[in-house]
């Protein structure tokens, strides 16, 4: 029989909770909060996550997770179920400015073309909003590779938050 003490050393290698710097977001809009409360949400929900130097050092999760950009560079900050922290990982976002920019672009094009267009508009942008952002999500996998292994849904959701902490009004 499994004794409820045991279930903190189980391995669950997932995100249990995300923040954002709130220092960080400038400006939003009532578009892009919701794009970031589904990605949080969705998050939250499913995701693959585990950071392999806290993983090597015995946390086998589950993770918080704080994401802020300092200096041009996203810094994911990784901390236990109790907030202490495990360790940072920090990525420079030179590559990411044309997928950021190009994300950014479509939406506002998607945004207004829901308000507006025609059906097979809406849906000629959504593909192309889709493209931007798997293509910036896998190569958000390509940066984490070595330092956390994770699925794409949970890069694809990441990238969403990374481009909320962008938003410049």
């Amino acid at each position: 029989m499994l004794h409820l003490r045991n279930l903190r050393h189980m391995a669950d290698p997932r995100i249990s909770h995300i923040e954002l710097d709130e220092a960080t977001i400038l400006w939003r809009n009532a578009d892009i909060e919701q794009e970031r409360r589904i990605a949080i949400f969705d998050l939250i929900e499913e995701n693959s996550f585990k950071p392999l130097r806290a993983y090597a050092a015995g946390y086998e999760g589950p993770y918080r997770l704080k994401l802020s950009v300092h200096d041009g560079r996203l810094a994911l900050e990784v901390a236990d179920e109790d907030g202490q922290h495990l360790e940072t990982l920090i990525l420079g976002l030179g590559r990411f400015r044309r997928p950021i920019r190009e994300y950014f672009a479509i939406c506002d094009s998607y945004y207004q073309a829901i308000r507006k267009a025609t059906a097979s508009e809406i849906e000629t942008i959504d593909m192309a909003r889709r493209g931007v952002h798997n293509e910036a999500a896998e190569m958000l996998l390509e940066r984490l590779d070595g330092k956390v292994e994770t699925d794409f849904a949970t890069v694809r959701r990441l990238f969403t938050l990374i481009c909320v902490l962008h938003i410049r009004g």
